[in-house]
């Protein structure tokens, strides 16, 4: 028997329409759909057949990737689902032993001549979770893929018509999650990821350093918010708010 092939598979930013073509077909061909699961109730990963009662649905209403997919490939609700737990964590050693068996569990159905389509928010190789079990794969041999899709910070451009470079600007891509104030000195454009969290934080540090500020708080999702003064950006936003920063001109 031939072993599938894992592909990790960028759904885009938020809106359905933007998956591309080939998120869209890589999704429809597989036969496992992998969805990670934040929630730390799920301590193992969960393998459930085709057409089997999911036992796990609200996994599913809170998986923003799936959500996504779901209008675009209907019939990804029939597909075998590959529970991966994902838990929002920092402590290495335990985060390491929780990607391990995440492949492992992976691994086996592949073995079993399953291709799996684990789908991911934007694109998979920014920043992404499911490079967690992609990496792994491929040092055990295991066929892998990549497909693209567009990414937050791009979307987030498009949604407020403005360019992120021009010329010889540079273009720097960093987690807020993280201390950002040795980043907020290098030169050009500066995306800052997933600040929600750290709003306060993140805007005293970008009132500091006098850079123009744009947000865009879920992008192409429910609830979608646009601000474009640190002054009107709530202390509480989103997870996903994503911020353009640019030098005042």
């Amino acid at each position: 028997m031939n072993e599938g092939i894992f592909y990790a598979v960028g759904v885009g930013p938020g809106e359905p329409e933007l998956m591309t073509y080939k998120a869209v077909s890589t999704i429809k061909e597989c036969e496992v759909l992998a969805i990670a699961v934040s929630s730390p109730e799920l301590k193992e990963a969960v393998y459930e057949e085709a057409d089997a009662v999911c036992t796990m649905p609200s996994y599913l209403e809170k998986c923003v990737a799936y959500q996504i997919a779901l209008p675009m490939v209907p019939e990804i609700a029939q597909k075998a689902k590959l529970f991966l737990p994902m838990p929002m964590m920092k402590e290495k050693s335990q985060l390491k032993e929780i990607h391990d068996k995440c492949a492992d569990k992976t691994e086996e159905v592949l073995r079993q001549g399953k291709n799996v389509a684990f789908i991911t928010l934007g694109d998979p190789s920014v920043y992404s979770t499911c490079l967690y079990v992609h990496k792994r794969l491929k040092e055990r041999g295991c066929r892998t893929g990549l497909v693209p899709g567009i990414t937050s910070f791009c979307a987030a451009a498009a949604r407020m018509d403005t360019g992120l470079v021009e010329n010889r600007d540079e273009l720097h891509i960093i987690p807020a999650s993280y201390g950002i104030e040795e980043s907020l000195e290098m030169p050009g454009t500066k995306v800052l990821m997933k600040a929600g969290k750290k709003m306060p934080y993140v805007k005293q540090a970008v009132k500091e350093k006098k850079l123009q500020v744009q947000m865009v708080e879920n992008c192409g999702m429910p609830g979608e918010k646009i601000y474009r003064q640190v002054e009107d950006i709530p202390d509480e936003a989103s997870y996903y708010s994503l911020m353009i920063l640019k030098e005042e001109k």
